[in-house]
């Protein structure tokens, strides 16, 4: 059969058979690749750890009819036991690797792959407040994925901001004309840490404070689970740390 090479993040799995396992993973060149990995429950597997979950690995594979196969996988970045370990970081993991699944395919963009793996490498490190990882995570893979929210002028007239109705539907914040009864209103600090989180200012993010952390999750909630239509079922266990 033939070979071809790839990096790969693990986005989940299911158990094949006795031993086997099927690997959906989100790769770096190929997109959304399902795979078998054979042997890999057996206690002598030599790579069944690196096939977990968030773990990121240079892989072979061969091609196969329906689900390619796995013949060798070397580690690049072992996450998964740091994540695993944290509660908060893993709840804020599982989010991300279920929001990757849908929103990729086999054509699935390069950047998708390293938005992914380099907010799995945060959380990993502990760079940011788990939450806030989560949540600039899900901007960003949204606006790949051509659902770049609007933070500034109405996404619906073009009305230079500051606007106070979000509507999720409507791309992001709109001005009073054309907000629609009942929309959603956010005051300027929420605002402001959304636009943050989707630039990258981690200095104005991590500033912000807990009420407004809180504000801004259930805005990007919101967002995330209009556009994909079908709820996240991660997203409701995740833990923002707030008691």
């Amino acid at each position: 059969m033939p070979t071809y090479r790839d990096e790969g993040v693990v986005l989940r799995t299911h158990l094949l058979g006795e031993a086997d396992r099927i690997v959906t993973l989100l790769t770096r060149e190929h997109g959304k690749v399902r795979a078998v990995a054979r042997g890999v429950r057996r206690t002598s597997s030599r790579f069944g750890a690196r096939l977990e979950p968030f773990m990121v690995a240079d892989l072979q594979l061969a091609v196969g009819r329906s689900l390619d196969v796995v013949t060798q996988a070397v580690t690049l970045g072992a996450y998964a036991p740091v994540i695993v370990a944290d509660y908060r970081a893993y709840t804020a993991a599982t989010a991300m690797v279920e929001t990757a699944d849908r929103l990729t395919d086999e054509d699935a963009s390069r950047q998708q792959y390293l938005l992914l793996v380099g907010a799995l490498r945060s959380l990993a490190r502990a760079e940011h407040d788990p939450s806030l990882t989560l949540d600039a995570y899900l901007l960003r893979a949204l606006s790949v994925a051509g659902w770049a929210p609007s933070f500034g002028d109405c996404a619906v007239t073009g009305e230079p901001g500051p606007h106070r109705a979000f509507v999720p539907h409507l791309g992001g914040m709109v001005s009073e004309d054309a907000a629609p009864p009942g929309a959603m209103r956010i005051d300027e600090g929420t605002l402001l840490l959304l636009a943050s989180l989707l630039t990258g200012d981690w200095a104005t993010a991590e500033g912000a404070p807990q009420g407004v952390r809180a504000r801004a999750s259930g805005a990007v909630s919101a967002y995330v689970q209009w556009h994909l239509e079908r709820g996240l079922r991660s997203l409701e266990h995740v833990d923002r740390g707030v008691s």
